[in-house]
């Protein structure tokens, strides 16, 4: 299949992580990029980085969770030079939500990693019907494939954006839009800088970015990585149930609130 080319591109939580890598991959001449962040100086430099490889860059400090903020932000992007590619890589963890108990924990993460997914998508849709042209992305995880008991509400939250994505692709698809689900294992971000276990094939952020961009290029309907992970994942999600929970047991255990 054909690479594709991308001159509009917009990407939320790009203050860091992947989401800092995807847009210093995506920046070059001719590329304007939107990026949207909650921390002003992190992004800020992000930005300043992008616009030294001679991209145009809007930045916006903006919480995805609003979503009348989010629908005049990427109305105005897209009114004023219609995207080809919306990432949608804003999440958090327990570690990164900043909730104090679980409870608040919880409502965080469903709240930035799910509802934020839809502020992000659900404004550009009609425009991208319209146009018959464009494509989403959304990260989730390889988490999403198997509920992780160190991580319930982060593995909900992942598992609903993979079959959202997986749903939208197939509802948008037959009019020439693509979507396509994001599923890392461990890559090197603000999630992952906590955790005090072992992280199997560990990857850094710019690396993890150079796989996505590939996969987004050629419209690929998954994009999960590292391949043995996913393999893992997928066998375990193929397990019967009581030989998982045994498995489980043996794994070291996370504070999740």
């Amino acid at each position: 299949m054909r690479r594709k080319e991308y001159s509009s591109i917009l990407i939320t939580g790009a203050s860091s992580g992947i989401g800092r890598a995807l847009a210093l991959i995506y920046a070059a001449p001719g590329v304007r990029l939107a990026l949207s962040g909650r921390d002003r100086a992190r992004l800020g430099a992000v930005a300043r980085e992008c616009r030294n490889l001679g991209a145009a860059v809007d930045e916006a400090v903006i919480d995805v969770r609003g979503e009348a903020a989010m629908t005049a932000w990427l109305s105005e992007i897209d009114d004023a030079r219609a995207l080809d590619l919306v990432i949608a890589n804003a999440g958090v963890s327990s570690d990164t939500s900043g909730g104090g108990d679980a409870a608040e924990t919880n409502r965080l993460i469903f709240e930035i990693n799910i509802r934020g997914v839809q502020n992000t998508i659900t404004p550009l849709v009609q425009r991208f019907l319209d146009r018959k042209k464009g494509q989403f992305a959304i990260m989730s995880s390889i988490a999403a494939f198997h509920g992780m008991p160190s991580a319930p509400a982060y593995s909900a939250s992942k598992a609903w954006g993979k079959s959202y994505g997986e749903a939208m692709r197939g509802r948008l698809g037959r009019h020439g839009i693509g979507v396509s689900v994001i599923c890392p294992g461990f890559v090197a971000s603000r999630i992952t800088e906590n955790n005090r276990f072992p992280m199997p094939m560990f990857m850094q952020a710019d690396k993890a970015a150079r796989i996505i961009e590939r996969g987004l290029a050629r419209n690929r309907p998954r994009i999960a990585f590292p391949l043995p992970i996913y393999f893992m994942v997928w066998l375990l999600d193929a397990l019967p149930p009581g030989w998982t929970d045994r498995l489980f047991k043996k794994l070291p255990d996370k504070e999740w609130l």
